[in-house]
């Protein structure tokens, strides 16, 4: 009988709808492209609003147990607005930097980075200013933004202003991924490419460590392999590329499924999706020394997986994972507690889901004990946001 209650509650605690204070917005717009932050104390979130003539993004702090009224970051006429490449932002005490996409002129991939710097007051210190210098008609997008030790931000993005120029045969030049840091008063400073071939249109992901910034993403071999590398800044210099794993990976053309990594102390956990013999995997590896060597890879997949993971630290021996795969007839998404020493928890589903694009890339935080998820779906035929929290303790 003991058994039979247990099993009960246990069906119970994970199926009840423990959805925390929902985000107030507007039903009449599209609701789409969360992107999720944190810092010591609190998460925050961003998304677009749009309809066909006009873009809004919008910011929103979780504190005392529930959303701040939303606040407006920018909005503006022909933005780029993309399920895979959405806006970024980081907080840095009372700042927040935010990237929206503009389109540059009417191919179909030509847009420009703008950024925002505004304080939590709402109070402008720089608006709608280009992150990059080039001043080319190409592709800049896939932006990741985290908070740096001296109050400013260290930024991350693909860059495509070589991809204007074409090689002998033909065929244009590769994507780029590009580094830069922006003050606290908005000038953008340092900046420097950190890999000349990259894979076109994967997230990318930035980490602030106490060694200096962290960037992985998806990188691009003259071979079609697209496995993970890691770029690591020591003492002010940039670190040659390496991969996190060598999957293996030969695809000719974008998955668009990129990392996400975290940094707690010393140890460093990267998340991907990758191909290896015919098989999708969800997979996660540690490192313990800020990413200068890495643990062989943990399958996180029981079946068929989607990908589009994010991961956070729960404290310095743990992360949660989350992920997207298929079970069954159906898609969820899910999260897993991983210890560094390789024990895995069993799945915890969080929500059946779209597989498709609508989906967008479900975004995880992590503040005490509660873990913070976001992605979109479809209400009345429309994009909506759905947003959970969840005590750790149940996964």
């Amino acid at each position: 009988m003991k058994k039979i209650c247990l099993i009960l509650l246990l069906i119970y605690s994970c199926s009840k709808d423990d959805s925390f204070s929902k985000l107030d917005f507007d039903n009449s717009f599209d609701n789409a492209q969360p992107y999720m932050s944190s810092d010591n104390s609190s998460t925050s979130i961003s998304w677009i609003s749009s309809n066909k003539d006009k873009a809004t993004l919008n910011f929103s702090h979780y504190i005392d147990n529930q959303w701040t009224d939303p606040m407006v970051l920018s909005s503006g006429n022909n933005w780029f607005v993309n399920w895979a490449d959405f806006p970024a932002h980081a907080i840095n005490d009372n700042l927040i930097l935010s990237s929206y996409l503009k389109k540059s002129d009417s191919g179909t991939y030509n847009y420009d980075i703008y950024l925002n710097l505004i304080d939590l007051q709402g109070n402008i210190v720089k608006e709608n200013f280009l992150l990059h210098n080039d001043g080319l008609k190409a592709e800049h997008g896939f932006v990741s933004i985290v908070s740096n030790e001296n109050s400013g931000f260290y930024v991350s993005w693909l860059d495509g202003r070589n991809t204007v120029e074409k090689h002998f045969d033909g065929s244009h030049k590769p994507m780029t991924i590009r580094f830069a840091e922006v003050t606290k008063d908005g000038e953008i400073i340092k900046e420097h490419e950190i890999d000349s071939e990259t894979c076109d249109c994967c997230q990318t992901s930035i980490i602030s460590s106490k060694e200096g910034p962290i960037i992985v993403y998806r990188d691009r071999s003259k071979d079609e392999v697209r496995d993970i590398y890691i770029a690591r800044n020591i003492n002010g210099v940039w670190t040659q590329p390496k991969p996190v794993f060598n999957d293996g990976w030969v695809i000719n053309g974008c998955p668009v499924n990129g990392p996400k990594a975290d940094v707690n102390l010393s140890n460093i956990a990267v998340a991907w999706f990758t191909v290896v013999d015919g098989k999708p995997y969800t997979r996660l590896a540690f490192s313990n020394n800020y990413g200068e060597t890495f643990d062989n890879p943990i399958n996180l997949n029981d079946n068929d997986a989607i990908g589009r993971v994010d991961v956070a630290f729960l404290d310095d021996k743990q992360v949660i994972v989350s992920y997207m795969e298929f079970d069954g007839d159906y898609a969820f998404l899910k999260v897993k507690k991983v210890s560094v020493d390789g024990k895995v928890s069993k799945p915890f589903i969080v929500s059946k889901i779209d597989a498709g694009r609508n989906t967008g890339v479900p975004q995880l935080e992590i503040i005490n004990n509660d873990v913070f998820l976001a992605w979109t779906t479809s209400v009345n035929g429309r994009n909506s946001l759905k947003t959970k929290k969840i005590n750790s303790n149940s996964i």
